[in-house]
This record gives C-alpha cells, sequence and structure tokens, in this order.
C-alpha cells in the first residue's frame, strides 16, 4: 500500500511496519502482530472513558493489506475518515473517531521482522493462524531454555495446554508435569500444598506432606492462575524462585528442589503491581519470557480448525458434515468471550442437539444450570442486557441467513421483518452474505 502499512508473511516470519495507536493527546500504544481492542471495559487494550463509546468499541488490526478498524457492534458507531464504517482499512494518519475520542495510527518508521513457527501445533495446542505461529515460534524458543515462563490469556484459551506443550518440548520431557491451581486452594493451605509441611505442623497435619514444588523434581511446576496467589505468600514464592529451595510448612531446615516454573493467568499483572496487589519482583522473576496467548476473536480463521480437531476427537470420529447446516458460519459470526473452552462446548451442544442452531452458543457459557445459565450476572442491568441482546442477534442474524444459503430476502421473510431492516443488522455486525453462503 501507498501509506506503508502493508505487512509481508513468509513462511517462517512476517515483516510488520513500526506503528503506534495515538489516543487523543494522552497516550500512544504499539500496534503489532496482536489486535488492539478500544472500549470503556478496563480488560480493553486500549481504555477510554468517553461515555458514548461502547464497553468493546472497535478493534484494530494489521493484516498483509494493511491497518484493519473493525467495530465490534457498538452503539455509536466508529468513523474513520469522517465515514461510518463496519470494517475498513484504514490508511495512516486517517482520525479514527470513537465517541468523541480521536484515534490515529501514525509510523514511527521501519519494519520489524517477526519470528513464525513452520508448525501449526505446539504440543496439542493447534493454530494456522500468524498471532498463533508467532506464540509457538516464541514457546518453542523458550521450551529449550530451562527459564521461567509466563503465560497470560484470557480464561479458555488453553494456558495449561501450552504449559504441557512447553513441557514436552523441554529437556526435562522425561520428568514430571505437575499442575497447580493457586485459585482453587484456600489462602490459609496454599503454603502447604506448595512447599508440604512436617508433622504437627497445623492441626490435622499427622505426618509429613510433600508439597508440589518437591514433586515437581526434574520436571515443570505449572502455576496457573497465579494472580490469585495471596499477597503474603509472594515474597516466599519470590525468594523459592531466586535460591531454588524452600522451607516445609512448620520445617526447620530448607529443602532444594530442582524444576523449571511455567506461570500462567487471565488477571493484568501490570495494573495490579501499579496498585500493590502484585509484587513487582515477583512478576519480573516470573516473565523471563512473558508470552501473550491471543483471544479466539483475535484468531478467527483458526476456527474451522478447531472445530474439525474436537470432532476428530469423538468416538467415532466426527466430520464438518455431521453439524447442521450453517453452523460453521454461524460459529464464525460469534464473538467467543469463553475462548475456545466455550467453543468446544458449543460444538459438542450441536451435535447433541442439532435443532438448538443459534441456542447452542447462549447455552451453559459459565457452566451454571438453568434459565441464568451464561448470562453475564456480574454485569450493571443496562450492559448486560446489550451483551446478551448484541450476541444473540449477531448469532439469529447467521443462522437465518445459513438457512437460506445468504438469499437476504427469504431471511428476512423467516425473521418477519423487512430487507432494509435486515441488511441494517448485517452492516451492524458486520455480516456478509458470501460469508453464510
Amino acid at each position: 500500500m501507498a501509506d506503508g502499512t502493508k505487512t509481508a508473511i513468509y513462511r517462517d516470519r512476517v515483516e510488520l511496519p513500526v506503528l503506534e495507536v495515538r489516543v487523543g493527546d494522552q497516550e500512544s500504544v504499539p500496534l503489532g502482530v496482536a489486535p488492539l481492542v478500544v472500549g470503556t471495559h478496563p480488560d480493553c487494550d486500549i481504555v477510554v472513558t468517553d461515555p458514548r463509546v461502547s464497553r468493546r468499541h472497535c478493534r484494530l488490526s494489521l493484516d498483509a493489506r494493511g491497518v484493519v478498524v473493525e467495530d465490534l457492534s457498538s452503539k455509536n458507531g466508529t468513523l474513520a475518515g469522517g465515514i461510518e464504517v463496519n470494517r475498513a482499512w484504514v490508511p495512516l494518519n486517517v482520525p479514527i473517531f470513537v465517541g468523541s475520542t480521536q484515534l490515529v495510527v501514525r509510523p514511527l518508521g521501519g519494519t520489524v521482522d517477526v519470528p513464525l513457527s513452520v508448525n501449526m501445533a505446539f504440543g496439542d495446542a493447534i493454530g494456522a493462524s500468524v498471532p498463533m505461529r508467532a506464540l509457538f515460534a516464541r514457546l518453542e524458543r523458550a521450551a529449550a531454555a530451562d527459564v521461567t515462563v509466563l503465560l497470560l490469556g484470557e480464561s479458555g484459551t488453553g494456558k495449561e495446554l501450552l504449559a504441557r506443550g512447553i513441557h514436552a518440548a523441554s529437556p526435562r520431557r522425561d520428568g514430571p508435569f505437575v499442575p497447580f491451581d493457586c485459585g482453587a486452594v484456600p489462602p490459609t493451605l496454599i503454603e502447604a500444598e506448595l512447599f508440604g509441611h512436617v508433622r504437627g505442623a497445623f492441626t490435622g497435619a499427622n505426618a509429613d506432606r510433600r508439597g508440589v514444588f518437591a514433586e515437581a523434581d526434574g520436571g515443570t511446576l505449572f502455576l496457573d492462575e497465579i494472580g490469585d496467589l495471596p499477597l503474603d505468600l509472594q515474597p516466599k514464592l519470590l525468594r523459592a524462585l531466586e535460591s531454588k529451595e524452600y522451607r516445609p510448612v512448620g520445617g526447620r531446615g530448607y529443602e532444594r528442589f530442582d524444576a523449571r516454573v511455567v506461570a500462567a493467568t487471565h488477571r493484568p499483572l501490570r495494573e495490579e503491581m501499579a496498585t500493590g496487589a502484585f509484587r513487582q519482583d515477583l512478576y519480573y522473576r516470573l516473565a523471563v519470557v512473558e508470552a501473550r496467548i491471543p483471544a479466539l476473536h483475535e484468531r478467527r480463521e483458526d476456527l474451522e480448525l478447531l472445530v474439525d480437531r474436537f470432532l476428530q476427537m469423538q468416538s467415532p470420529p466426527r466430520s464438518i458434515r455431521d453439524l447442521p447446516a450453517g453452523a460453521l458460519a454461524m460459529l464464525s459470526g460469534y464473538h467467543w468471550p469463553g475462548n475456545v473452552r466455550e467453543l468446544k462446548n458449543a460444538v459438542m451442544r450441536l451435535l447433541l442437539f442439532p435443532e438448538s442452531g443459534a441456542l447452542a452458543l447462549q447455552e451453559g457459557v459459565d457452566g451454571s444450570e438453568g434459565p441464568l445459565a451464561g448470562l453475564p450476572m456480574h454485569l450493571p442491568l443496562r450492559e448486560a442486557r446489550e451483551q446478551v441482546v448484541d450476541a444473540f442477534e449477531r448469532a439469529y442474524v447467521v443462522a437465518k441467513l445459513a438457512e437460506h444459503n445468504g438469499n437476504v430476502s427469504r431471511a428476512a421473510d423467516a425473521m418477519g421483518v423487512s430487507r432494509q431492516f435486515l441488511h441494517r443488522l448485517m452492516g451492524r455486525y458486520d455480516v456478509r452474505r458470501s460469508d453464510v453462503k
């Protein structure tokens, strides 16, 4: 492209222009392989406080043609160069407005090469998209070195699967892989679970007991949800990592251990360091290699690959042909807040209840049962209502278009709405007929 935003994708690398997103006059955020989500929700990559901006308003990303701006079904729309867009390639230095907040993508000069794995799998994790192949390349290098790795990603992105992949690709592959969920153990018991305890250390300690550090000796210790580790235990973990020794609860001496540590969390640790909820020195000790796992909506081109994998895992193996007509298009049109875990569950529901259609995307998102299953109960009423309605409308539109092979007139008749209204819904949710035929 003339503005220099074009990326070049090769077999083992991707060449990216060096870009930043300027947010008003306040801050700049680099734009690279990982897309940037803009909105008011604190989990967004670019957080704005504009009242006219939606929780998840738009996404900025790079592809082979340049900078892509995608409106995420926002209430007030996204403008680029004064034109409302659903999904468009935007030249550099063209103002992008979300509410009254201006964003500008501008060049910093030069290019950067990001290594890509030539493989479409790392352990049991799969992905052919650029974000996943970049992640695999990073983890392949990290696995070969005996360093601590910190995996950052939303719930359901497969952090333990990748940790097992690191172990399997490391010189410690013949040793044990020991997972430990820091958020699944009562705070009063975590220290004893980590480091073990001696007999009589506390009520109920009737015998000596080894902790997970001892169990992982010679292998890999996976500390899942490390962001949930109580603050008073963080110095003890830091000391263990630094000195390669620990003291069991109630013990008088220290014991040595030889294990590689991989940690993971869905929490924004940098923000929690700023508030004092997570120790800075422990963060830097864990993040010798830091790897961010893309959310499923950031790698939609992997969706068919994942669906096929889940179907092949059935007994007997199944194929995409066994899903209801239009199922793949319907799945592609959903946002997947629960990521790969949610996708797997939805595929299983479609196999068991093929008549469920779009409802397969809404049932059991949070694993609960009954009429409130899957609802965002943690949100205020207005935001919860918006999220549920948006998710349903998009899935419903895609499903109805798929049922009628992309024919807008027939789909509109089946929905009981006008063609013009259906076209507006398709524009709002960035649904194209070519995607659902």
